[in-house]
């Protein structure tokens, strides 16, 4: 089979717009890709990294394409190896700290790395228990995420103790005690010689700028760099990056400001925004193609986030026209989740396929009144978020007996092999008819045989168990046929043909806690993002009270929904 490549490095460019192109050829020196929702930025990063390669511009081990998950990093990998650039490195900013530290850390410090702690919550329990202070689960919950934020912000404890005053501190904890808390994690995790995930971003930016061995060593092995979602970059991140940079000048940032919404936890968009102020000569590109949504999904995004700083103007392409967003108003979240049932139900017997179908809202707690009405009207899901597909027992056993097989299958058709291997655990072609747990089994064992199809022509038994393994260890999850669940910030980066945001009312979207101007036009790009989640139809709705007895707590709906414009259809008969 012949690679991307062997018709020649221009060919590889023929699919790309007029912008992606530019951007593509923009090999050597500061380019920023401004990329909207929708507009390919995927594809515009991979081309632009295989062209380099394949023009020789690029050796492909001098490269590195740094994302924020395991899983857009995987997906990079993967389309960079169909395109014949398989040899450059795509991870995430900790994986690539952590690779660096663990070759660097014996030659300059001596020994092995520290453990790296799962999580923090264990350690800061020790904490409390130390400083005699009963602390519940979601308070040192919050107080992991307060550290997290204080260390990628770049703050010491005495400068984070200098900005406790504008924080909301966890719990019931003054500020004098919040302080200890985090005097007495470090005290104690230096004690225990562990590190924390942000220690690993600290420790490799502090050996890159103290041991000029190491930063050559660094800047001698990777060259060029490509950023993405670089809005979501934080202070800890930027340095690091800058720290692999040195003096040089070779890199790529694509984000979008209007999808910022990791700001509480250290995000800075202005890195993004900025970028051209520090990079005089940068090549700028703006992505406004939207590729993704019809016309009404696509305005409807545009005049959300009109007059916002760094917005940009999406321009649909798509040939045909869906139906205009609308609002529905429920009386109570019961009725709005047994709505949204229905019209579910309604579009997979139309025929739309149920993993093309996704409910999004902004809090977990608003998934039990979906669960149980999707529950009773028979439509299978799964809640993004709770257990990894390739942590499901049924998954795992289909794993390790697909690689066992491989070793001494060969010669077979893939199609044969796999199926052969799945039948053994109890797959067949037909699904069961009833929902469950016997359902849920064969859904899963079913999407290990749906990436046969994704596989390349030609594609052997062991090169596909290879693959597999290698979306294991990045958490790549095939698609299950199942409604899918999902906070707004969960569902950054996915897309669905029809697209349910539930719970558009004040206290909720915004939430309640969002009291500034920074904090309430983060919840807007919040919307923003799963707005444009949705290709084909998007539906928006609120109900006016909580379950049966809270009625009292009345609500408005969302400031938002006045902003967008879109019609209201009351819905107050579905109970």
């Amino acid at each position: 089979m012949n690679a991307p490549g062997d018709a020649g490095p221009d060919a590889l460019l023929d699919g790309l717009d007029d912008q992606q192109r530019v951007a593509a050829e923009a090999l050597i020196g500061p380019v920023c890709m401004l990329a909207g929702a929708g507009t390919g930025k995927t594809r515009a990063i991979t081309h632009r990294i295989a062209y380099g390669v394949l023009t020789g511009v690029y050796a492909p081990n001098r490269v590195m394409a740094l994302t924020f998950t395991s899983r857009s990093a995987a997906e990079l990998r993967g389309r960079l190896r169909q395109l014949g650039a398989g040899g450059v490195a795509a991870r995430t900013f900790h994986a690539a700290a952590l690779s660096q530290l663990n070759y660097f850390w014996p030659h300059v410090v001596g020994g092995q790395v520290p453990r790296i702690l799962d999580g923090k919550a264990r350690l800061l329990g020790h904490a409390a228990e130390q400083l005699k202070l009963k602390l519940d689960t979601a308070t040192l919950r919050d107080l992991a995420g307060e550290i997290e934020w204080r260390k990628v912000s770049g703050l010491s404890v005495s400068q984070y103790e200098s900005e406790i005053t504008k924080r909301s501190l966890p719990g019931r904890l003054d500020a004098g005690q919040s302080v200890e808390m985090h005097h007495a994690y470090e005290r104690l995790k230096d004690e225990r010689k562990q590190l924390d995930f942000e220690d690993v971003l600290l420790a490799m930016a502090g050996m890159i700028e103290a041991e000029p061995s190491v930063a050559l060593q660094v800047r001698e092995q990777y060259r060029f760099f490509i950023v993405d979602e670089y809005q979501d970059v934080s202070p800890l991140q930027h340095n690091l990056l800058s720290q692999w940079l040195g003096d040089r000048r070779d890199l790529c940032v694509v984000g979008d400001a209007s999808q910022t919404i990791y700001s509480f936890a250290g995000a800075r968009s202005d890195y993004l925004l900025d970028f051209p102020k520090r990079y005089e000569d940068a090549t700028v590109v703006r992505l406004e193609q939207n590729y993704r949504s019809t016309g009404p999904i696509v305005a409807t995004a545009n005049q959300l986030m009109r007059g916002r700083p760094g917005a940009l103007s999406l321009q649909a392409v798509a040939t045909e026209e869906g139906p205009p967003p609308a609002v529905s108003d429920y009386p109570t979240d019961m009725a709005e989740a047994r709505g949204v049932a229905q019209r579910i139900l309604e579009l997979i017997e139309a025929g739309t396929r149920p993993e093309q179908i996704a409910v999004l809202y902004r809090v977990n707690v608003q998934s039990q009144a979906l669960e149980t009405a999707l529950g009773d009207v028979g439509v299978s899901y799964l809640i993004r978020g709770s257990k990894r597909f390739f942590d499901l027992p049924e998954v795992k056993q289909a794993v390790m007996s697909l690689r066992a097989a491989s070793v001494s299958i060969v010669g077979e058709p893939l199609f044969k092999s796999v199926s052969d291997v799945l039948r053994s655990l109890g797959w067949r072609q037909n699904p069961p008819e009833a929902p469950g747990a016997v359902r849920d089994r064969w859904e899963s064992l079913n999407a290990l045989m749906g990436l046969v199809d994704q596989a390349a022509p030609g594609t052997t038994f062991r090169q596909f168990t290879d693959e597999l393994m290698e979306r294991q260890a990045g958490q790549h999850e095939p698609t299950v046929s199942a409604v899918t669940l999902a906070t707004l910030h969960s569902a950054k980066g996915l897309e669905w043909d029809a697209v349910f945001v539930v719970g558009l009312s004040e206290g909720l979207v915004p939430i309640s806690y969002a009291s500034t101007f920074e904090q309430v036009d983060e919840e807007r790009r919040l919307l923003y993002v799963g707005i444009t989640r949705a290709r084909k139809r998007l539906a928006l709705s609120w109900a006016a009270a909580g379950q049966p007895g809270q009625q009292r707590a009345r609500r408005e709906r969302s400031r938002f929904l006045s902003e967008i414009g879109v019609r209201t259809a009351r819905a107050a008969g579905v109970r």
